[in-house]
């Protein structure tokens, strides 16, 4: 039936009408309520916001940003740049140009990013005044975060000793496929 064009509802009905095949039992109650058609896929159309013109904007003045600021699909904060389009949005529905607010949009996570960096700061020194670690940084970069939640994966790969024998069998099996290729095997 892969020559025949449409569903399975439709090759169906051609097969009964051409007598290749008795009706179904089925049939009289597909044809009632046919089942649901799902677009092909070129036939999809991409999801646009109004604000992602202004986003792709803001990654291509800050591309930095792309990797410092995470993306945490559970947080119901918005991303940056996410902020900084519907921002410059905000201020042309007040009449503002859209090179003007642009700018104050951009000034504005300047100013937000500068204001995280020196609370920081300041708490790290309040904590060094009173003799403790200075406390992890609450806004680290995308970058920083992975590697903290990697470190203790790459740690426990020296000591954890179920690792190490899956270690030393992968290495007598490159040892003797070594041996294996050296002894003459080839042509």
């Amino acid at each position: 039936m892969s020559f025949m064009k449409g569903n399975l509802l439709t090759k169906t009905r051609k097969l009964v009408k051409g007598l290749a095949k008795a009706e179904p039992v089925w049939l009289k109650a597909m044809e009632q309520a046919p089942p649901a058609t799902f677009p092909r896929p070129g036939e999809i159309e991409k999801i646009t916001l109004p604000e992602d013109i202004y986003v792709t904007k803001f990654f291509k003045m800050h591309p930095e940003s792309k990797h410092e600021d995470a993306i945490k699909v559970n947080s119901y904060n918005p991303v940056p740049a996410r902020i900084f389009g519907c921002r410059v949005l905000d201020l042309k529905d007040q009449g503002v140009s859209e090179q003007e607010a642009m700018t104050i949009a951009d000034m504005e996570y300047k100013k937000e990013k500068k204001a995280k960096k020196k609370a920081y700061k300041r708490l790290k020194q309040i904590a060094h005044l009173q003799g403790k670690r200075p406390p992890p940084n609450p806004y680290p970069s995308a970058i920083k975060e992975i590697q903290a939640e990697e470190r203790p994966f790459v740690r426990d790969r020296f000591f954890n000793p179920n690792i190490r024998e899956i270690v030393n069998t992968m290495k007598e099996d490159r040892a003797r496929e070594m041996r294996e290729r050296s002894s003459g095997g080839g042509w």
